[in-house]
């Protein structure tokens, strides 16, 4: 979808860890669960706002 392209989750390990992660910024908490960081992940996603994140100028329309 064009309106989640800002949005592209992943998940990261640091020893016993799993934390999912976003293009746009956001990071969730540290797991110990794989499955559980990729619902964390799944949960941004469908929670994220559509359109480019905020902060970015694309927000604003061309003058």
């Amino acid at each position: 979808m064009p309106d989640r392209a800002p949005h592209a989750t992943s998940t990261t390990e640091s020893g016993s860890f799993c934390t999912a992660r976003c293009a746009c910024g956001w990071r969730g908490p540290a797991r110990r669960a794989r499955s559980q960081a990729r619902t964390d992940a799944e949960r941004h996603l469908s929670d994220a706002p559509a359109g480019p994140p905020a902060g970015t100028g694309a927000e604003r329309p061309l003058e």
